[in-house]
């Protein structure tokens, strides 16, 4: 049990740290520019927060174990990656389907930042956990 949980709470900071650093360096002008218009003043921390605690446990389930039961990285950041294809292609793709300032372009960037992040994420947990029990 403290595996797994020791597993979870590396693998929710790890994608956290990711993520914030994407979302505050990299992309705030490009979704200022392209969706400004559908961004809230002050983000909704708790809705963060459930996709961040939501997520991080899917990392957990279909890569970072996977990748530890395996002893590989390598499969977890290509099973992260395929998650968060999955995933940020099912947010962004569906948003293109039904929102007017959305566009073609901020899908794509998104959508290969989550696999990007997921993949990574995933990847440096294996590692991390596997250094953390080997010791």
């Amino acid at each position: 049990m403290i595996e797994i949980l020791s597993t979870y709470v590396v693998t929710l900071v790890t994608f956290l740290d990711i993520d914030c650093w994407w979302l505050v360096w990299m992309a705030k002008q490009t979704y200022t520019t392209e969706i400004g218009g559908l961004l809230r003043d002050r983000p909704n921390f708790l809705a963060g927060a459930a996709f961040y605690l939501l997520y991080s446990a899917g990392l957990v389930f279909f890569a970072v174990r996977p990748g530890l039961q395996g002893s590989s990285g390598l499969l977890a950041l290509g099973l992260g990656a395929a998650l968060g294809l999955v995933a940020y292609g099912t947010y962004n793709l569906t948003n293109l389907a039904v929102l007017n300032s959305f566009n073609l372009c901020l899908a794509l960037i998104d959508m290969a930042w989550g696999t990007v992040a997921s993949a990574c994420a995933s990847a440096i947990a294996v590692i991390a956990m596997r250094g953390i029990f080997a010791g």
